[in-house]
């Protein structure tokens, strides 16, 4: 999961070394991952009217079904 989200970040911003994911486990057995982009590069990654956060998050959660756990992305 968490490099499906780092390819798809790197492939959407002009710097693709300031990408960095990192995944953070809640006590609920949920997955939470923090994705990290340059300050440039904040407005690609989050789309217009967070289009490509929201298609990011959906694939997310549909993997995190298939693995019968709860998933979240937070971008900074």
């Amino acid at each position: 999961m968490r490099k499906l989200i780092e390819y798809i970040a790197q492939s959407l911003v002009d710097d693709p070394s300031a990408v960095e994911v990192r995944e953070v486990r809640n006590d609920r057995n949920a997955l939470v991952l923090e994705l990290h982009v340059g300050a440039d590069d904040f407005g690609k990654v989050i789309g217009r009217q967070g289009r490509v956060a929201k298609a990011m998050r959906t694939l997310m959660r549909a993997g995190g079904t298939r693995e019968g756990r709860h998933t979240s992305l937070e971008i900074q």
